[in-house]
């Protein structure tokens, strides 16, 4: 069979032009294509040539086809080459953006590891070095002082360097000051308390940058579960940090938990340099169809150069995030905080059955902020407004700790205290879908320089909130310390049910 069949064909004005060394075209192009099915093989032979006229505006391509029987090992071999050039391996058809979601959550329990490990080694330290109650306290505080000043800072560098820059730099900040401690406690309490600040300082630019970084990477579909995950690392790396710090202090001694933690980070920013990418176009290797998804859903076109503070503070949905952030990490520090008191002063226990029970929290939050999650993507995913999905998480958040610590001054043994701090915690959680996401929902360009803003209000909560719960035990009660925390969780669902939304308002 044969056929001739028109390829090309164009004016005199849009003619192509001849090099005047061309006198003679060249011999026509011939290529043949082999196609084969069963145990026959087709050949399209194609031949190809101008007209034959001497302006030369139209080119042809003569086509042949024949069939011809081919031997049974050739069929073989070619079905086995497409069988193996369709094979993927799993781990390149693993979603990239959860390749990034992965490495946040392994940097946020690293985070939660080096920050903790403090309050256990602190115990040997105060001891080796004479400390008394108030340069433990100042010691103790001193890392809030860095944390304090990097958070705005780190928002703003995330959203106009890149997240992958910051929190990789953050990172191994924080491990260095984390693996220097105890070179900084044997040369003088001042070193120390600069070391301690200076880890601070790394751990304040993690949030805003994970935050950037995740908005670029992941679908408002997906946006609930991957922080949940992601937050969920801080918990874990608490309990972890929590479970082996004893275990390095007995066996090695106390300077073994910060160098042992401290080294970890380099192990991760490793595996960050040649994995992640800012964005994900940025990243030369990611499969066309997730690229196509992702750029759908999420991605910013132009990179930040400069912030419209006045634009960003005139929006009521932003104040919302900085009053509700605040009423939040009130209770949930005051919680972290003062817990092992609580159970030693009022529930009894030993402080070896303190710190045990320290844990369990943390746990609670782990699984509880990632049901959330998974709660929230799936009512977006089924039409319900992601404005609807994010105050019905945060209430939860807000209105379930409320209730459960009203319950405490009623209960009558250790056992269902205990339970209700866990389901206070627990429901806390659901605040991971709730105004921890809505950074990204209301303006993903700026997400980093939000959550700067609203976390240095929550920072403030923790720090003021610590200070207060001191002040009221010294003249009044528990139930007093969690009436106040009760006043601002409802305070907080008032302000963000009446002025938060899951739209995007800056773009």
């Amino acid at each position: 069979m044969s056929a001739r069949v028109l390829l090309y064909s164009f004016t005199p004005r849009c003619r192509p032009q001849l090099q005047p060394s061309v006198k003679k075209p060249k011999e026509p192009l011939a290529l043949a294509v082999h196609f084969y099915s069963d145990n026959r093989c087709r050949v399209f032979r194609v031949s190809v040539r101008n007209s034959g006229r001497r302006d030369g505006r139209k080119v042809y391509a003569d086509v042949k086809s024949e069939s011809y029987e081919i031997s049974e090992p050739r069929v073989k071999k070619a079905a086995k080459f497409a069988s193996e050039s369709s094979v993927v391996p799993w781990w390149e058809e693993f979603p990239k953006r959860w390749v990034i979601v992965i490495l946040c959550f392994w940097a946020f329990l690293l985070c939660n590891m080096d920050r903790v490990n403090m309050s256990i080694a602190i115990l040997p330290m105060s001891s080796e070095f004479n400390w008394n109650p108030s340069i433990v306290g100042l010691i103790q505080s001193s890392f809030f002082w860095g944390y304090l000043l990097t958070q705005i800072a780190g928002g703003i560098w995330a959203d106009t360097v890149g997240g992958k820059a910051v929190l990789g730099f953050g990172v191994v900040w924080w491990s260095v000051a984390t693996a220097l401690t105890p070179v900084a406690a044997k040369l003088g309490l001042p070193f120390l308390l600069a070391v301690r600040a200076f880890m601070g300082i790394g751990e304040g630019v993690a949030m805003p940058a994970m935050n950037n970084i995740l908005s670029k990477w992941v679908p408002v579909s997906e946006r609930s579960r991957s922080l949940a995950l992601v937050y969920s690392g801080m918990y874990l790396g608490s309990v972890t940090g929590l479970a082996f710090s004893p275990f390095l202090i007995h066996k090695f001694g106390w300077p073994s938990v910060f160098y042992s933690f401290g080294s970890l980070g380099t192990v991760w920013f490793t595996v960050w340099l040649s994995k992640a990418h800012s964005s994900p176009l940025e990243d030369p290797q990611l499969r066309a169809e997730e690229m196509k998804l992702i750029i759908a859903n999420s991605v910013s076109k132009e990179p930040v150069k400069t912030i419209p503070w006045g634009l960003i503070l005139s929006k009521p949905p932003v104040w919302a995030l900085i009053v509700s952030h605040f009423c939040h990490n009130w209770g949930t520090f005051i919680l972290l905080t003062w817990m092992p008191t609580y159970y030693n002063q009022v529930l009894k226990f030993n402080l070896t059955e303190s710190g045990l029970f320290c844990v369990l929290p943390w746990l609670t939050m782990a699984f509880s902020a990632n049901l959330g999650g998974w709660i929230a993507d799936t009512l977006v995913s089924r039409g319900l407004s992601v404005t609807s999905v994010r105050k019905i998480m945060q209430t939860i958040g807000f209105l379930g700790p409320a209730f459960f610590l009203t319950q405490l001054s009623h209960v009558n043994s250790p056992a269902m205290a205990v339970i209700c701090m866990a389901c206070s915690q627990g429901t806390d959680a659901f605040s991971q879908s709730g105004l921890y996401s809505n950074h990204q929902d209301i303006a993903p360009r700026y997400s980093g320089v939000l959550l700067g803003l609203s976390n240095t209000a929550g920072v403030l909560a923790g720090v003021f909130g610590t200070a207060a719960t001191g002040y009221i035990l010294h003249h009044g009660s528990w139930d007093d310390v969690f009436k106040v925390s009760v006043g601002l969780y409802l305070m907080g669902t008032v302000v963000w049910n009446l002025f938060s939304t899951g739209e995007k308002i800056l773009d």
